[in-house]
């Protein structure tokens, strides 16, 4: 851990995990049941996560900022059997109703309701179940309308470590970056991220160490890389900005020379912010375009991106720009991204979301918006669907818009993600109210109150904008681009 030093040795790893294995087994639960994690990043995390992993489970790592109402609606929708949390979680989870769960363990502490995790799961044998297999993860992706939706993956069951299965086939693309023992992988964003999670659990099928920060602080970062000798490390364009903002001198006084390999990924990195980045740290710097859907991506170097700057790389798959009318575009005609192949998938409990991110040809999207080059190379320019991208985490804008449309001064509102320099987009709540006059700063505070009363700080608006009257047309819907077009004047492409 990056803080507080704590440290994990592989052994203890995969006692702990097998232990939490045989308590999951004991309690009723087989091959393709469910578990969920609620913890900020501690140290026993990978011990729940690598349990399930171990035993043919689907497991979804929570959201640790979550309110209890955000935290209930995926604990149903996931039928969680069993929720590990950590004391650090305790007024979240407490008001919950967890009547359908098999098993409840915290970490750390005491929380109501909830079995002590060593107590429990001390006991039991360090040695593997006998019909260990693997599971994997199905984590809780945004999207543009209702709530979240569990991007469910196929379940091979095969024996852990198949070479045919998923997981391992990512952990084995990362052997061509060096990882494996000796390299020191830093992983400075929250675990219930996709790929935080995912990447580092690759890296331990690989040998390496894992280095976890409890939260990302860029002195720390440098200090970090410079105590640990971080070999490789993977970040968001907001942590690259925060790491630019600090006084050269600062900068200067860590020793990261001990870097290979870097990669950034999750939003847009502005091109002004990777140059310096690439002047700072060298042509160490890769970068990719991806979801967790995993229906395609793209890759692309620090070589390339020199040469290519702005670009999100090559497709990995073949990749396809289509029009409004389904016709597919040539080189630098800007249209909604699709690609071919990729591994099946679907929205958990919801088949009509899953049919439509696939067309008629059986291209599937991400809802993006951009143009190939004419040597094949991505850029992104626009989101077809409304997401917002604010620090690297997706937010979609209909929670906030159903609460505060819901309050008794709104007449009508739009949610929407406008240019910031630090976290690339900021959240921002255009209103109309039913009283013209009420428009102003208490009002404002007041929205963004009733807001963070129901929904975690982060999608909630930071700021907001009274006009008149919102652009919809005739029968009511919502000219969603155009209002953002307001905010984005200036801006080479709408998405930074």
């Amino acid at each position: 851990m990056g803080n507080s030093g704590e440290g994990v040795t592989y052994a203890e790893l995969d006692a702990g995990s097998n232990r939490l294995a045989h308590t999951l087994r004991e309690h009723g639960l087989r091959v393709g049941d469910h578990i969920a994690v609620l913890m900020e990043n501690n140290a026993k995390f990978f011990e729940a996560t690598w349990a399930a992993q171990r035993s043919g489970l689907y497991y979804t790592a929570l959201n640790s900022h979550l309110r209890p109402g955000e935290v209930q609606y995926i604990l149903d929708d996931c039928e969680a059997r069993v929720l590990v949390t950590s004391a650090a979680m305790a007024d979240v989870v407490t008001p919950l109703d967890l009547s359908r769960l098999t098993l409840r363990l915290s970490v750390g502490g005491a929380v109501p309701g909830f079995e002590d995790y060593a107590t429990v799961v001390g006991s039991r044998p360090s040695t593997p179940i006998p019909d260990e297999c693997e599971g994997r993860e199905m984590l809780y992706s945004s999207g543009t309308t209702g709530k979240p939706k569990g991007v469910r993956k196929l379940l091979s069951a095969a024996p852990v470590g198949d070479p045919s299965t998923a997981p391992v086939q990512i952990a084995v693309n990362l052997v061509h970056a060096g990882i494996g023992p000796g390299a020191v992988y830093l992983s400075p964003a929250p675990l219930y991220h996709s790929a935080p999670l995912v990447y580092s659990m690759s890296v331990q099928r690989l040998g390496a160490t894992v280095v976890v920060m409890e939260h990302f602080d860029a002195r720390r970062c440098l200090e970090l890389i410079e105590e640990r000798r971080v070999t490789h490390a993977q970040f968001v364009p907001t942590m690259f900005v925060r790491l630019l903002k600090l006084p050269a001198a600062e900068r200067e006084r860590f020793d990261i020379s001990s870097l290979r390999y870097v990669v950034h990924a999750a939003a847009p990195c502005p091109v002004a912010v990777k140059r310096q980045m690439l002047d700072w740290w060298g042509p160490i710097i890769q970068e990719y375009y991806a979801g967790t859907e995993d229906i395609g991506g793209t890759w692309i170097t620090a070589e390339e991106w020199l040469a290519h700057p702005g670009s999100v790389g090559r497709p990995t798959s073949p990749a396809h720009i289509v029009g409004p009318d389904g016709d597919e575009l040539g080189p630098r005609q800007e249209g909604t991204v699709y690609f071919e192949g990729g591994r099946p998938f679907e929205y958990h409990n919801d088949p009509g979301k899953t049919a439509t991110v696939t067309n008629e040809r059986g291209w599937r999207t991400l809802g993006d918006v951009g143009f190939l080059d004419e040597e094949g190379y991505l850029y992104l320019t626009d989101r077809q669907a409304h997401m917002i991208i604010s620090g690297g985490v997706n937010i979609y804008p209909q929670e906030a818009e159903n609460v505060l449309a819901a309050h008794p001064a709104v007449a009508d509102v739009a949610v929407i993600g406008v240019p910031d320099a630090e976290m690339g987009e900021q959240v921002k709540a255009v209103v109309q109210t039913v009283d013209p006059s009420a428009a102003g700063p208490d009002l404002a505070a007041d929205l963004i109150a009733a807001c963070q009363a129901e929904l975690a700080t982060y999608k909630c608006p930071k700021t907001v904008d009274f006009v008149a009257e919102l652009p919809r047309d005739p029968n009511g819907k919502l000219y969603k681009r155009l209002l953002r077009e307001q905010y984005w004047q200036g801006h080479e492409s709408r998405v930074v």
